[in-house]
């Protein structure tokens, strides 16, 4: 199953670095990243695989939720099914 992960705050060193941290935790592995920084602002969209029999969609937004309390960033992940049909006309 694969996920979309989107990430928005303040910039500062280690946000990627901590949610690939989060990602590995429960064995969701990175496919694809693009991120920006817009003035003092980071923006983040990933793309990963989660491991079946590994780990599951809650496991992976507890995590994320836990870090985006922790940075103070806003952390979504959703099924890329639901994140594409959102986006479709």
């Amino acid at each position: 199953m694969r996920a979309v992960i989107s990430v928005v705050g303040k910039n500062d060193i280690g946000i990627l670095a901590d949610v690939s941290g989060a990602c590995a935790n429960v064995s969701a592995d990175v496919l694809e990243v693009t991120q920006t920084i817009l003035q003092d602002m980071f923006t983040m969209f990933m793309l990963v695989e989660v491991s079946e029999g590994k780990s599951d969609l809650k496991s992976l937004q507890d995590e994320l939720e836990a870090l985006s309390k922790k940075r103070n960033l806003v952390i979504h992940a959703m099924h890329e099914d639901i994140f594409n049909a959102m986006h479709e006309i």
